[in-house]
């Protein structure tokens, strides 16, 4: 995100000195993040990876062996109750805070609320990430992912579609062996933004017992009809593109055109037209290239989208994006059929943060959602964001809920 920030402001300077004055606000608060993330996290972060021998999936398919990446911050205590488990967006990973090397250009994604004397206390704290299955940035070397880029030991191939469909619950399940090979039986909280949001409702209503506080950020608790559009909408370029092929790529050329434009969309999609019209002008991308003469010429604000997207395609893997648009599609609370009943099971106090101007989780679905957590006593609080990212605020702008969830985690 911080990368978006910074080719916006690149490209806006070059291009227009209206543009050089709106864009000057996001890289501030780019500087003013990394500054206090460097004061507030002096340790470098260690990937680690856990693996099971066979998992069965919610389907009732078997995957064998499994293996995800995960992180944390702060210490286990010796009771192992101070767990706060952190569950990432769509096209995140388990980096939610820290560097892994000292010159990396930017921490994890909420370095802001994570760390000594932040509202995620790690001096109290113990606090655990994981990447999911299925991660979409499958060739990132800090991933640890199984899905279909991953070889099948069976054929010595790579899965592809012969990956069996996961579902968030799929996620969950993970996440609750990893925790108890680490002796964690019952967590402090879960927190998680987006489709992270879609796994911290599930654990506590899966397991309403072992979840003390519930905190999602930027989601709803089932997948409605714009969001099941939304989603594929990011699936189609991919499946557009010749060389997806079904699939079946690995031994070719993948589908590189497709996951670029599927992750512009996404971009796209996970931003505002606030942020477009503050960070923008109608500058070209190519000074000497007039885009109402030329066909083929571009605004500044499509090439930047541009950029992040084929940025983001190299780490990320084409099928990994529809195995995750299916198991997001695939989501209501509680895996069943009635999101009432689902939402009914948890019994954690809830702390939902949202923005009013998202555009991927409609803010009334976000309020129905509390309504019918709310709906048999359980303690509810919802908490608008504010900013002009629209869904981002909800990664970018965390830090403006830090006092609230600080005093939410001591009650």
């Amino acid at each position: 995100m911080r990368e978006s920030i910074e080719s916006s402001t690149r490209l806006a300077r070059r291009h227009s000195p209206s543009a050089r004055r709106l864009a000057a606000p996001p890289l501030v608060a780019l500087l003013l993040c990394a500054s206090a993330s460097a004061l507030g996290w002096d340790e470098l972060v260690e990937k680690q990876v856990f693996e099971m021998e066979t998992y069965t999936s919610t389907g009732g398919e078997t995957i064998a062996p499994l293996r995800i990446g995960w992180e944390a911050y702060g210490e286990l205590n010796e009771a192992k109750d101070n767990a706060i488990l952190i569950t990432h967006f769509f096209s995140g990973t388990s980096h939610a805070a820290g560097r892994y090397a000292e010159d990396d250009a930017a921490p994890g994604y909420w370095d802001a609320i994570i760390g000594p004397g932040k509202p995620l206390d790690t001096d109290e704290y113990y606090i655990i990430a994981s990447d999911t299955l299925v991660n979409l940035n499958a060739h990132d070397p800090n991933v640890t992912t199984t899905g279909p880029a991953t070889t099948n030991p069976e054929t010595g191939e790579p899965w592809g579609t012969d990956f069996p469909l996961v579902t968030i619950r799929d996620f969950v399940e993970v996440q609750k062996a990893l925790l108890e090979s680490q002796g964690i039986e019952r967590l402090h909280a879960v927190m998680g933004a987006s489709m992270g949001a879609l796994q911290a409702y599930e654990w506590a209503s899966a397991y309403p017992e072992r979840v003390e506080r519930l905190i999602p950020v930027i989601g709803g608790g089932v997948s409605d009809p714009w969001l099941l559009a939304t989603l594929g909408a990011w699936a189609a370029p991919i499946r557009l593109d010749a060389n997806w092929n079904g699939g079946d790529y690995y031994d070719g050329e993948p589908p590189l055109d497709g996951l670029r434009e599927s992750l512009k969309l996404v971009t796209l999609n996970a931003n505002h037209w606030q942020w477009a019209n503050a960070t923008f002008d109608r500058s070209w991308a190519d000074e000497d290239a007039d885009p109402t003469r030329e066909l083929e010429a571009r605004y500044a604000i499509e090439q930047t989208l541009d950029d992040i997207a084929a940025s983001r395609a190299e780490l990320a893997d084409a099928n990994h994006l529809l195995y995750l648009v299916k198991a997001n599609q695939a989501f209501i609370t509680g895996h069943g059929d009635s999101l009432e009943e689902g939402l009914a099971r948890i019994e954690a106090p809830t702390l939902i943060l949202y923005s009013e101007d998202d555009l991927v989780f409609a803010p009334q679905g976000v309020r129905q959602t509390a309504e019918l957590i709310e709906a048999d006593g359980t303690e509810v609080e919802l908490v608008s964001l504010e900013g002009n990212r629209g869904h981002l605020d909800g990664v970018v702008a965390i830090d403006q809920a830090g006092d609230r969830i600080r005093s939410f985690l001591a009650e």
